[in-house]
């Protein structure tokens, strides 16, 4: 899977006359290489992925995550580097760029130190882009990374079903964040056995919950903290961070109430909310651009007169946010393969409503990998 993908990056290099790549985010590393670790930039320790159009590939990465790097990347050659060490992940670059002037890097996503050192040893007069090649690679999911996808909607059912259990009158909303991640990691658990033979990758759910209740429902991404949830009012969970299950993601929201809606206009508002994600899907399919399903589903709201909403969704994979975006101006032709989190929502003064699934995209239409009662009489708990 990995080296297919590799070669399929370099044989898009060769076509742009591209020399070499030179690869930094995380995503875009386990995409091509399978390697996975963390705490790189976070700790001031880039990993520097090197592609060159000829077919040799290099990892450069530091020297605490060696036996990491040995065990996981699919890479001709790794290459350690460790703190206060000579010139540390630079070490090698000069050698490995010298007389090169066709460099392409992530533009977006590169960390400013490599960025900076870079500029000073590579005699071009402009890197190219290499983002929009990885992202049309990534753009149409395998059927490897589709099952995957499958099972990362189980883990995200569980999820959901735990935490709606965990939500009532007098519990504080912690309570639910270590229901969810309980339930999210023995599903994982299970999954990675049953299914995997990477005994390297982690079942553990690690994201703070996204979730409000009470007055705290219009923070969009509010965490999770030691409120007192109480009888009658909303409560919002989100698992668009949670849902990671072997570095896939998914996107899935739903609005609770506990026992009865205390405040009756909320109903209304939270029924909007549902139409419009039900719009946004009667437009979901292959041919139509990523823009008219945004269109769909914001003209449900603005009719019903609230203001115009966020993006209606977003693709995802094993980065949050990957291309295309269901929003405005997004021209992209949506194509079967293509993974969606796709939100219906409406936000108030007092009260925002968020209902959200994701689905894959078929020849025909769309196959739902998130599934959990969203009518108002099923939400209230």
């Amino acid at each position: 899977m990995f080296a297919k993908r590799m070669l399929r990056l370099q044989q898009a290099l060769g076509e742009k006359k591209i020399e070499v790549a030179i690869i930094t985010d995380q995503d875009n590393i386990y995409y091509l290489t399978g390697y996975h670790d963390y705490l790189h930039m976070e700790f001031g320790r880039p990993t520097i992925l090197i592609v060159f159009s000829n077919g040799k590939t290099s990892l450069i990465t530091p020297a605490i995550d060696e036996n990491s790097a040995q065990a996981l990347a699919k890479v001709d050659r790794i290459s350690v580097w460790n703190d206060g060490s000579g010139n540390e992940w630079r070490e090698e670059l000069p050698a490995t760029l010298k007389g090169i002037s066709k460099i392409a890097i992530e533009t977006d996503h590169i960390p400013p130190p490599v960025q900076v050192y870079l500029n000073q040893i590579c005699n071009v007069e402009a890197f190219s882009d290499v983002t929009p090649i990885l992202s049309n690679m990534r753009m149409i999911k395998s059927s490897e990374e589709l099952q995957i996808a499958r099972h990362a909607g189980q883990v995200a059912n569980a999820m959901m079903t735990a935490g709606r259990l965990a939500i009532k009158d007098g519990v504080a909303e912690y309570e639910v964040a270590l229901a969810t991640s309980e339930a999210g990691t023995r599903k994982a658990a299970d999954l990675l056995r049953n299914y995997y033979k990477d005994d390297q990758m982690s079942p553990n759910i690690h994201f703070l919950q996204i979730m409000a209740s009470g007055k705290e429902i219009t923070k969009t991404h509010h965490r999770a903290t030691n409120r007192i949830m109480k009888r009658g009012e909303p409560v919002f969970l989100c698992f668009c961070g949670m849902t990671n299950f072997n570095r896939f993601k998914l996107g899935f929201d739903r609005t609770f109430w506990i026992n009865e809606i205390a405040d009756k206009s909320q109903a209304d508002i939270y029924q909007v909310a549902i139409e419009s994600q039900k719009a946004a899907l009667e437009a979901l399919r292959p041919g139509v651009t990523a823009q008219s399903i945004h269109a769909a589903y914001a003209k449900v709201i603005k009719e019903a007169g609230y203001e115009y909403p966020f993006r209606c969704g977003r693709s995802t994979g094993f980065s949050f946010l990957e291309s295309p975006s269901l929003v405005t101006g997004d021209e992209t032709v949506i194509q079967p393969g293509m993974v969606f989190a796709v939100d219906g929502s409406v936000s108030a003064p007092n009260f925002r409503a968020q209902i959200g699934d994701s689905f894959i995209i078929t020849p025909d239409g769309y196959e739902a990998l998130t599934d959990h009662p969203k009518t108002i009489s099923e939400v209230i708990l």
